[in-house]
């Protein structure tokens, strides 16, 4: 217990600030062109992830365990959006730097689940392609649309878990130094170092939550595709190498989109400038959920001939009509 000792304490004051002052970039001129251009990514990630929601809503032959995992994608993709992006323009567009410290932690609890979310949702689809590849005879009995719901449930509570535990311990601390964030939203990493008491908890949370949701998820995906292309090898012709390849190609997409930019951020956060550092972080929380959806449009097949089927019945009705 002596690691929340200065949670715990009887006679500890604890200093909460009324309000964060989110600071945003600094010396770039006209940068509320920027937060013009995250608008409309935002309306494209919006109607992009509607479109493969609805989709998968309308079409009975998408509701298998597969396309369960691809709505929960949409999901959390259009959540997440949401609850960063109208927030970060209000902020910086409408000059409304400063959060108050409960609105303050509430941002950071849906923006942190989100982004775990998008990172533990590909360690899904992967382990999905891997059964599907790996062992094609047992995939309707390994994986089940019961089993799939209960996956991504189980996911979520654990994802849920962990970042309340994160926003959680940044409670016990007192901020005595600056209410300044360095950032364009409630970042957890650049609130509990304003902190004037004992951060090791929180510093421990934050060493812990990349390796939890951004390496080890990477390293589980990546000695998934090892696997699938031992598996692939043994395959008799090159065309049947190639289907079964294929069908991989969006989730690889989506891994490449989603973790490049963060882990590149990641890694060289200690030699970037504040301004680098912001711009890489809101393009990588952005524009995964943006393309997204238009890499599922174009390279799964399914969702082509769902969407054009959708779009003839509609045609056909105003016909009728």
């Amino acid at each position: 217990m002596e690691f929340f000792n200065s949670a715990l304490g009887k006679n500890i004051t604890f200093v909460r600030p009324a309000y964060f002052i989110i600071s945003g970039f600094t010396g770039i001129p006209n940068i509320k062109y920027y937060y013009i251009f995250l608008f409309f990514v935002y309306i494209i990630a919006v109607l992009g992830n509607t479109i493969v929601m609805a989709v998968i809503i309308l079409d009975h032959n998408l509701r298998t365990p597969k396309y369960a995992a691809v709505f929960n994608l949409a999901f959390v993709d259009l959540f997440g959006s949401s609850a960063l992006v109208p927030k970060v323009l209000d902020i910086f567009l409408f000059n409304h730097h400063y959060v108050p410290y409960y609105s303050c932690l509430v941002m950071l609890f849906f923006c942190y689940t989100c982004l775990s979310m998008q990172s533990l949702n590909l360690v899904i689809l992967c382990y999905d392609r891997l059964v599907a590849i790996t062992y094609p005879l047992h995939y309707q009995t390994k994986i089940t649309k019961r089993f799939m719901l209960n996956l991504i449930a189980s996911v979520w509570v654990f994802v849920i878990i962990a970042v309340l535990i994160a926003v959680g311990l940044l409670t016990r601390l007192s901020y005595c130094r600056s209410v300044v964030v360095n950032s364009y939203f409630c970042d957890h990493g650049q609130i509990y170092k304003l902190a004037c008491n004992d951060v090791t908890p929180n510093a421990a949370i934050a060493g812990l939550f990349p390796f939890l949701l951004l390496w080890l998820p990477l390293t589980f995906i990546l000695l998934s595709y090892s696997f699938i292309g031992h598996a692939l090898s043994k395959v008799a012709t090159n065309n049947e190498r190639v289907k079964a390849f294929k069908t991989c190609t969006a989730h690889l997409s989506l891994v490449a989109i989603y973790f490049l930019p963060i882990l590149i951020t990641f890694t060289m956060s200690s030699k970037i400038s504040t301004n680098a550092r912001i711009i890489n972080l809101s393009l990588s929380s952005v524009f995964p959920p943006m393309l997204n959806p238009v890499v599922y449009v174009l390279q799964t097949q399914q969702i082509k001939e769902s969407v054009k089927k959708i779009l003839i019945i509609r045609r056909q009705s105003k016909i009728t009509v």
